[in-house]
């Protein structure tokens, strides 16, 4: 369905959802540990339960306690069927290391868009390592199919297409024989994210650590059940605290303060850009203010992009975000997608290669735009319809589904001016 969105002012609180990042980690986790674990407030999206699907298919067995969910894990098995990943990169690439640890083939595949997400670098590495890893179009990308078993020592990856390569090695490696060392070609980029990994890895007992060129994770290693708590979604915020920050007043509840999520940063960013500010506890309020221009380095949390190029049109002087050329490999081009939409707009805004550059304050107009099938465009795109003269037509409204799925209805609830018609 598509949605209607007319300039609107935002006022009220609403709930950060659940992190996708942690769900996806912990589910996956929990069903590799020896016995039962209880996962609390995970997040219900369409990513998050095409890993609970894969994960269940590898043996794990899962029931819904109310708003929680309940895994046995420990019996890992091969796949009586393939497993459709659907549109979710993270569990492609997380699902294809567990892969690695079955003597049988193992098919790993998606819906159109998953199936050009870059996968290469990871199957280069799972081949040093002694696993067949192949594309099966040999274009790199998915169906995969995946036979092991993983018995190498050393293997060798790009740090600067996807951090979820280096999660995915991290993981599986632990419940190999042998140790493994894994050493990086390239920097890594959205190193927050392999922090989270190894975090959660160490709450379910596992051990690596980094080391001068890469990580080492000892082999031989069990998995432990646990109960755990679902923090809230810094990345799905800030989609809510920026709409806040250009159109109102806005709190979110339940971001915790110290958590490891890169994109935690938002608040910092925000307070940079002049936007008004407040923290108490758990809640994070947002108000608009003059917004002044800010260079912003996003590489370790370019899922911010969209919303901050949204921000940066409204703020006074040249923005520049940069360092999130990694973008280009999501569920769309994102910088493409972002600078076509808000030029689409009115914004005085250039692609760089990566990132953008955007002059303002401009005026945002009302229009017809695309998202691309992409959650973060379609989500930035209703943020920025808040601030534009008229009326703006968004194709669709439904990939919020894939990480924040009661976007719609929050947006709303805070008074956004949202209608939608076939």
């Amino acid at each position: 369905m598509k949605l209607v969105v007319s300039r609107s002012s935002v006022h009220g609180e609403v709930e950060a959802p659940p992190s996708k990042s942690y769900t996806h980690r912990a589910i996956i986790l929990a069903s590799l540990a020896r016995g039962d674990s209880i996962i609390r407030r995970p997040l219900k999206s369409q990513d998050t339960m095409a890993t609970l699907r894969g994960m269940e298919q590898f043996g794990a067995l899962a029931r819904w306690e109310g708003e929680d969910l309940a895994v046995r894990g420990g019996r890992l098995r091969a796949p009586s069927g393939e497993i459709d990943c659907g549109n979710s990169g993270t569990t492609l690439r997380l699902l294809t290391g567990i892969a690695s640890l079955l003597s049988s083939t193992v098919t790993l595949t998606g819906d159109a868009s998953l199936q050009q997400r870059p996968m290469r670098p990871l199957l280069n590495a799972l081949s040093e390592l002694g696993v067949s890893a192949a594309s099966a179009r040999g274009d790199g990308a998915a169906p995969l199919l995946i036979r092991g078993p993983n018995r190498g020592r050393w293997t060798h990856i790009k740090g600067d297409i996807s951090s979820q390569f280096i999660s995915s090695l991290l993981i599986s490696s632990a419940l190999k024989e042998l140790d493994t060392e894994i050493v990086l070609t390239s920097p890594l980029r959205s190193r927050p994210y392999v922090d989270i990994t190894m975090d959660m890895m160490a709450q379910f007992g596992g051990r690596s650590w980094e080391t001068k060129n890469g990580f080492h994770v000892p082999g031989g290693q069990t998995y432990r059940p646990r109960s755990l708590t679902i923090p809230g979604d810094y990345s799905s915020a800030a989609y809510p605290l920026v709409a806040g920050a250009l159109a109102g007043k806005v709190t979110v509840k339940g971001l915790e303060p110290d958590d490891r999520q890169g994109d935690r940063r938002v608040i910092d960013i925000l307070e940079e850009f002049g936007a008004r500010l407040t923290r108490e506890g758990d809640k994070v309020t947002a108000e608009a203010g003059k917004l002044s221009a800010v260079d912003v380095d996003l590489g370790d949390s370019p899922d911010l992009f969209p919303i901050l190029a949204v921000l940066a049109t409204q703020a006074e002087g040249v923005s520049r975000l940069h360092g999130a050329s990694h973008l280009r490999h999501k569920e769309s081009d994102r910088i493409s997608a972002t600078v076509t939409f808000l030029k689409a707009m009115g914004a005085d805004i250039d692609e760089r290669e990566d990132g953008c550059e955007v002059r303002g304050p401009t005026p945002l107009k009302g229009r017809s735009v695309e998202t691309r099938g992409d959650h973060r465009i379609m989500m930035a795109e209703a943020v920025a319809a808040l601030v534009a003269d008229g009326t703006t037509t968004i194709n669709e409204s439904e990939s919020p589904a894939i990480s924040y799925p009661s976007f719609v209805n929050d947006l709303r609830r805070l008074g956004a001016n949202f209608g939608g018609k076939a």
